[in-house]
């Protein structure tokens, strides 16, 4: 196992070391995952992404996901995206089905090239996001300098979003880390900050847990536009322009959140995984 092949891609800037592990079983612990994803040492990524066999006889594909901290989570919109291109590639098919620890995951190709990925519904009930205990999730008592009560929503990961009148203003190096790990949030949470820029449009910067500020946020895309609908500074169709470029967001009436994106592949190739563990 120490030869991998991977390959290198992102969605608007968000990372991805992507690792086929369907026909011979990858096995990565903490050290090994955050050793892959070091910009220094290793190949860098905000995520280091594994596609598994489904357990799910009508998925495509498991995705496995960890932070650059090693952490394994449920949920990563960009890295849906780039997987779903890639089984899409592979297959000859328009339309794929992921299976994650959040859930059954149907993407599309669209005629531009981009992507859409059907989320499923937001969680938005306390015990969905998770909180500590029972809150009112559209505005939460916490905050720290200018950001004050955020907006609780789970897109198969916990997101507080904060309204803010200029986004490019906040400290979010500073502030996101304290706010992440703030004791509302026991599965610690992603932290946006989000400026309605016009009619049915966001600019959003996110602090994406255990992996700092990143270009781009899929779920933080979503739940910013769940956030946004909620409080009534938006329609249900949303542009959210992130610092790596615009992610398109439609929370359907059904309840159901659509998101469509771009991908790219930046290259692919071997690393020894016993040289960087």
């Amino acid at each position: 196992m120490s030869n991998l092949h991977f390959t290198k891609m992102h969605g608007l800037g968000n990372d991805f070391v992507i690792l086929d592990a369907r026909r011979d079983a990858i096995v990565l612990d903490a050290a090994g995952a955050r050793a892959i994803a070091d910009r220094h040492t290793g190949v860098g990524c905000d995520q280091l992404i594994l596609i598994e066999r489904p357990e799910d006889a009508n998925a495509d594909a498991f995705m496995r996901i960890h932070n650059a901290d090693g952490g394994e989570v449920a949920a990563c919109g960009n890295a849906a995206r780039c997987v779903a291109a890639l089984l899409m590639a592979e297959t000859g098919q328009d339309n794929v089905r992921i299976q994650t620890r959040a859930g059954m995951l149907t993407a599309n190709a669209m005629d531009d090239g981009w992507v859409t990925v059907d989320m499923g519904m937001p969680g938005l009930k306390w015990n969905e996001i998770p909180l500590a205990g029972d809150q009112d999730t559209l505005s939460l008592p916490i905050g720290a300098g200018p950001l004050m009560q955020p907006t609780a929503v789970s897109m198969g990961n916990p997101h507080a979003v904060f309204f803010v009148d200029d986004a490019e203003k906040i400290d979010l190096a500073n502030l996101g880390p304290g706010l992440e790990h703030d004791p509302m949030f026991p599965e610690r949470a992603n932290i946006g900050v989000a400026q309605v820029t016009g009619k049915d449009q966001l600019r959003l910067r996110v602090w994406e847990r255990g992996a700092g500020i990143t270009l781009a946020c899929g779920t933080g895309a979503c739940a910013a536009a769940v956030a946004a609908h909620r409080r009534e500074l938006t329609g249900r169709t949303v542009t959210v322009m992130l610092d790596g470029g615009t992610l398109e967001i439609h929370w359907r009436d059904d309840g159901r959140v659509m998101m469509t994106g771009p991908v790219a592949t930046s290259f692919a190739g071997e690393l020894d995984l016993s040289a960087l563990t």
